[in-house]
């Protein structure tokens, strides 16, 4: 396991898109997230599983809900039952205690997030929506318009390559957003606004965590270069003329 501290995530749910305004008149669009609060639930340590990892439980649910293993996990340690369980690494495992309450206060604003959960299924789509292929010409008797075309050679290779985009299921897969700065923190509510979009339509379920630190430095150091080409050079000082 890596050395770097890995902070714990919250699990949350994707309530709906908004837009923010500035103060200087620009908007953002928004996505607002209802997270936590969470409980933890098990805290899993090297010693005996290995890892450091929080189990952390979202949305309460009565016990008649439940099937019998897991009213069990939840009865012996005293706790409510919940709908959502998910496990996140941690640095520290002894810093976290069975019942622990994690909310929305954790983040501050500025922050940067990556959120992870299922994209929305598209079903079964063409290469044109799928991959954003061209396709064809779209007039009269061209009998090409949005089917998928040459996809191989003849005789040499003679076979289509690994890879290829074609027809198939697209969405439903699990997707992680990365370096989303967060917007306003509402701990009343349990309110979280992120710049951007997030996997998933209304009331999906999310996994919120905070960014890879070193992210924010990689991209600075490539935006430093970049920078100091745009910025206009200094005028050189005017050299006195030698005395005759």
């Amino acid at each position: 396991m890596s050395k770097k501290t890995i902070k714990p995530g919250l699990i949350g749910k994707k309530i709906a898109m908004t837009q923010i305004f500035a103060d200087g008149g620009d908007y953002y669009g928004a996505t607002v997230l209802q997270v936590g609060p969470c409980f933890v639930t098990q805290v899993k340590n090297g010693a005996k599983e290995g890892y450091n990892a929080l189990q952390l439980g979202f949305g309460e649910l009565e016990f008649r809900r439940v099937n019998r293993a897991t009213r069990g996990h939840f009865e012996k340690k005293g706790l409510k039952a919940f709908r959502h369980l998910k496990e996140i690494r941690v640095s520290d495992a002894g810093a976290f205690q069975v019942g622990q309450k994690l909310d929305v206060s954790a983040f501050q604003v500025g922050d940067r997030v990556d959120v992870t959960g299922v994209s929305k299924g598209k079903g079964f789509q063409g290469v044109i929506k799928r991959h954003h292929k061209a396709g064809g010409p779209a007039s009269h008797g061209s009998c090409f318009h949005r089917s998928t075309g040459s996809i191989g050679q003849r005789t040499y290779p003679g076979k289509v390559f690994k890879l290829m985009g074609l027809p198939g299921h697209m969405g439903d897969e699990r997707v992680t957003v990365r370096n989303l700065k967060v917007l306003r923190v509402d701990a009343e509510r349990n309110l979280l606004v992120l710049n951007g979009a997030v996997p998933g339509g209304e009331n999906a379920i999310l996994l919120v965590r905070s960014a890879d630190p070193g992210f924010e430095k990689r991209l600075k150091s490539q935006e430093a270069p970049k920078a100091a080409e745009a910025a206009p050079a200094e005028a050189a000082p005017a050299q006195e003329a030698p005395a005759s």
